[in-house]
């Protein structure tokens, strides 16, 4: 079993002094991945989403607003999001390697694929960055797979703390797309009611489980394990991406879900297990929040153990 990391230093000339969003975090998480890999890593080169794909996603004159805020040397989407003059170039390096990183484990190329990324990209819309999300990343890859023919029946796993308003908002009428988030509530972004379950024809693809403050790993695990994962092994996706945050831990400044890293990694567990029952190559990820350093590192490795311990186990059940 291989393990792809996926993640450049130019990401981090996206930065802004004093903003939790920092440089340290995606090394923080990329040395976690690489702690947990070992002999199984390999680290290929990352390339910039190409044009297409990203207005797949992106609506072109909200992306030309990116470009003009970082030629004039940065800018504020709101009070919490920026854009400085390498910020751009970060972001669509962030959705290239997010995408790399699904290709890699649709094609069978790595059973884990990390995507060590930042800007993250959950709370970005079609037309609007927000809650510090500039590009949707896995929105971006889900698009990358399906106009390459190599998936189209996708699962979005999102366990980070806030809820990803951006990537459901995207797929909310897509049948095609299952999405499932667990999140802490009341908390920002305010999105992620039980009751939203997709519109039209996608009604029932779209999974909310508010979870209260405090919940731990209990909480947290009984979610996925009870009720989330078999609700997307029951929709039968050709590819399994995870919207990887880690500001649900316990140590995390901007929020208190107090999970664990023991808590991610039983869930990569069942996750790298489904994967095999699916009969997929694997699973990717792409990082999301997470504002701790230390548990970014820790989460990360947990992350990746877990997923590799569940493929074997698979493995040897067949």
């Amino acid at each position: 079993m291989s393990v792809w990391l996926m993640t450049d230093a130019a990401m981090d000339q996206h930065a802004s002094p004093g903003h939790p969003e920092r440089p340290e975090r995606r090394a923080a998480a990329a040395d976690g991945v690489r702690d947990a890999a070992g002999h199984a890593l390999l680290e290929p080169a990352v390339e910039p989403i190409d044009r297409a794909t990203l207005e797949a996603i992106h609506d072109p004159a909200y992306l030309a607003l990116l470009g003009e805020a970082a030629q004039r040397g940065g800018a504020w989407l709101d009070a919490d999001t920026y854009i400085a003059a390498g910020s751009v170039r970060a972001a669509e390096l962030a959705a290239g390697a997010t995408l790399q990183a699904a290709l890699a484990v649709a094609t069978g190329s790595a059973t884990v694929a990390f995507a060590a990324v930042r800007p993250p990209g959950h709370h970005a819309d079609r037309a609007r960055g927000s809650g510090f999300c500039l590009i949707n990343n896995v929105a971006v890859a889900v698009a990358g797979l399906r106009s390459r023919g190599v998936a189209e029946r996708i699962a979005i796993i999102d366990w980070d703390v806030h809820h990803g308003d951006g990537t459901q908002a995207i797929f909310d009428a897509d049948p095609a797309l299952c999405y499932a988030s667990t999140h802490q509530s009341p908390l920002y972004p305010g999105t992620g009611g039980r009751a939203e379950g997709g519109s039209g024809s996608a009604r029932g693809t779209k999974h909310n489980r508010p979870l209260p403050s405090g919940s731990g790993d209990d909480a947290f695990g009984a979610a996925w394990r009870d009720d989330l994962l078999p609700t997307i092994e029951d929709f039968g996706p050709d590819a399994l991406l995870v919207s990887a945050g880690y500001d649900a831990h316990r140590d995390d400044p901007l929020a208190n879900l107090e999970v664990t890293e023991r808590g991610y990694e039983e869930i990569a567990v069942l996750i790298g297990a489904l994967s095999g029952r699916l009969g997929l190559g694997g699973v990717s990820l792409t990082l999301e929040g997470g504002y701790s350093l230390d548990a970014l590192h820790a989460c990360a490795a947990a992350t990746v153990r877990g997923l590799l311990e569940g493929r074997s186990s698979s493995m040897v059940r067949q």
